[in-house]
């Protein structure tokens, strides 16, 4: 076994890496980059090395200084994580040219995989069946347009070298194509250097199910079961599962069968994930699925395989890698219960999943029934250099009806505190009564989106909670500290002393007003509405109440004149209204496209004095190696223009003015 690894990754899966390496008594060396010199997984290691600046160019796709720091420290081998350079064959040949150990697949596995066209093409020599489509040379627009048009709309466009949902565009419409062949390409270019595609027909009741393999240098190769991971977002997985809802024995084999014969075919070594497409329309079915993709690497569902298996994959991996053979036979590996694993991001479900920056003021994870992979603490900053994951929350119980209810519970309790984040869309997600059946495919996610990321309006229990806790009632400290005299909590002659107080929330503000009694019994006023109440209990920001009868509680974090209260899994930001703000005009009206976050301006489509028509994309920008397109608020005339093509921009900058038509 190697006394010592370098870690040549960041995050989540750089901390999960050494918490297993740890355990084996093998020393840690991490890398970071000038935003991550105070990271958790930096801290975590027993040494660190700077590669240079926050650009990923700059430091973790920087091949010279990590083999630097490997030959520096001494390690014996280098675990890449996922991402970054864990699919580059060429940082594979440079760390065993530097007489290091690469801790996964061999260069030559790793090529033959990595483009996905040629894959196909080597997976239908060796038997293994593939989508229809075209996985040819010819990249000219006009004849690609025409094999989807042999094909049959709906069409996938995909990056041909592309992974986690990069450079994925599907059409429905034959007059989108060419935009969307636009795309695809320029985000192909700018995630991988390759702007080439491959096109695919789209499978209408589509099911994502991937095999986890495993294969040693001695001939050796196991699969461990599948993963689910149909509920996806832009080609992106959300929330995964295994084993997968439905699955029959003499499915589970065939497919097992086939992920095992594709490994082989590239003479694989390591961990890898074998995805395939199914059609679920008539169940699960062994003559209905296909090849996808191999991500020649961990990934970063593997903790529900563990779960159900019992087994650490990284060890298994540091174990193939120095050499040893598979601690597992097939026949040595059984399924034990259900498992669910959903990914907390810093992003914005309600504004289309914008990527979210900010300072993580508060984070609990409930760590007491879920195992919870994170590479963030409370005070740690998310930025928009680096993907926006803040943890990961497993569940595992002896059916999957225990395990989505622990997960639900999990996601019900998990707060974060200075960005947003997709809590309360995954918590929606996993009460969906068609994902709660196990029904779902990878549909499910765009045909409910309205209802799955719609703002729940403030309920009048959380008002009356939230102004109490502002009012300084459920603290010795109120959010705006109040006068003693003003705050009207003493002796009265005559009535009892009202307070108001005003929530603003998305906006709209809400009168509360609350009087104590000299029982101590409280009275709120919420929308006309009177509640008789008695705080029961603040502990630690967590508050339980006595609406006559109904108990509720709820968890609540207060700074700088907000407050976020977190009940029945959905998160409320209150606003303190400032009666001095004031709006731009022209922005309020939709005569100008600010920066949603900060970016890189990748296409600017328009110059001024263009005629454009609402929902027309007008600027590109790529933030956190995501594109977002920004979209004509109205109809309208383009007065001006602030920004190019490669301009690196802040959030809330205008971009782009428009004016009305003459």
């Amino acid at each position: 076994m190697f006394k010592k690894i370098l870690i040549a990754n960041r995050g989540e899966i750089a901390c999960r890496v050494a918490q297993s390496a740890k355990a084996l008594g093998i020393k840690v060396v991490a890398v970071y980059s000038d935003a991550d010199r105070d990271a958790h997984h930096v801290q975590m290691a027993d040494e660190a090395y700077r590669l240079g600046p926050a650009p990923v160019a700059e430091s973790y796709l920087n091949i010279p200084e990590l083999l630097n720091a490997a030959k520096t420290s001494g390690a014996d081998a280098i675990h890449p994580g996922y991402g970054f350079l864990s699919e580059n064959p060429e940082f594979v040949e440079a760390v065993e040219a530097a007489g290091l150990v690469f801790i996964g697949p061999p260069a030559d596995a790793i090529r033959a995989m990595g483009l996905k066209d040629a894959a196909k093409k080597l997976m239908e020599e060796s038997g293994v069946p593939v989508v229809p489509g075209y996985h040819g040379d010819n990249q000219d627009a006009e004849f690609l347009k025409a094999e989807s048009d042999k094909i049959g709309y709906p069409v996938l466009i995909k990056a041909r070298a592309g992974g986690g949902g990069k450079g994925m565009r599907r059409v429905d419409d034959p007059t989108n194509f060419f935009e969307a062949l636009e795309g695809a390409q320029r985000e192909g270019q700018s995630s991988f250097g390759d702007p080439r595609v491959l096109i695919e027909k789209y499978i209408l009741s589509p099911r994502h199910i991937e095999v986890q393999v495993f294969c040693d240098g001695h001939g050796n190769a196991v699969h461990l079961f599948e993963r689910d991971c149909s509920l996806q977002r832009r080609h992106q997985k959300v929330i995964e599962e295994a084993p997968a809802p439905g699955m029959s024995n003499e499915m589970r084999n065939a497919m097992g069968e086939a992920a095992v014969k594709a490994a082989q075919a590239v003479g694989y070594e390591g961990a890898g994930t074998v995805e395939f497409i199914v059609d679920g329309s008539k169940g699960l079915r062994p003559d209905r699925f296909w090849f996808m993709e191999m991500n020649t690497r961990l990934q970063v569902e593997h903790p529900v395989t563990e779960a159900i298996t019992g087994q650490d994959l990284v060890n298994w991996q540091l174990s193939v890698a120095a050499g040893g053979t598979l601690p597992l036979m097939q026949d040595e590996l059984t399924i034990s219960g259900h498992a669910f694993e959903a990914r907390i991001y810093a992003e914005d479900a309600e504004a289309g999943f914008l990527p979210a920056t900010g300072t993580l003021n508060e984070l609990k994870l409930p760590e007491l029934f879920a195992r919870i992979d994170s590479g963030v603490r409370k005070g740690d900053t998310i930025t928009p250099y680096y993907d926006p994951m803040i943890a990961k929350v497993i569940c595992h119980g002896e059916t999957r009806e225990a395990a989505l209810t622990k997960l639900s519970l999990a996601l019900e309790k998990s707060h974060a505190v200075g960005c947003t984040t997709n809590i309360t869309f995954l918590h929606r997600l996993c009460n969906h009564d068609t994902f709660v059946k196990g029904e779902m495919d990878t549909g499910l996610i765009d045909r409910d989106l309205a209802t799955l990321t719609k703002p729940t309006a403030p309920t009048k229990h959380a008002l009356a909670m939230a102004a109490l806790i502002e009012l300084g009632f459920a603290s010795e400290t109120a959010v705006v500290k109040i006068d003693p005299w003003a705050s009207l909590t003493g002796w009265r002659h005559w009535t009892a002393a009202k307070q108001y107080s005003h929530l603003s929330w998305r906006g709209d503000v809400t009168e509360v007003v609350a009087s104590r009694h000299h029982d101590g019994s409280l009275t709120v006023t919420v929308d006309g509405e009177d509640f008789s109440l008695q705080i029961l209990s603040v502990d630690n920001n967590h508050m339980r109440v006595d609406f006559s009868g109904q108990i509720t509680s709820a968890d609540f974090f207060a700074e700088n004149g907000n407050l976020t209260l977190f009940c029945d899994g959905v998160t409320w930001r209150f606003d303190l209204p400032d009666q001095l703000a004031e709006q731009d005009d022209s922005a309020a009206s939709g005569n100008a496209i600010t920066s949603p976050m900060p970016g890189l301006v990748r296409a600017v489509n328009c110059k001024p004095g263009d005629k454009v028509s609402e929902g027309d994309t007008l600027i590109v920008t790529e933030a956190m190696k995501m594109e977002h397109s920004l979209k004509a608020p109205r109809d309208g005339v383009v007065a001006e223009v602030m920004a190019s093509a490669g301009d690196q921009v802040e959030e809330g900058v205008i971009l782009l003015t428009l004016e009305e038509e003459d």
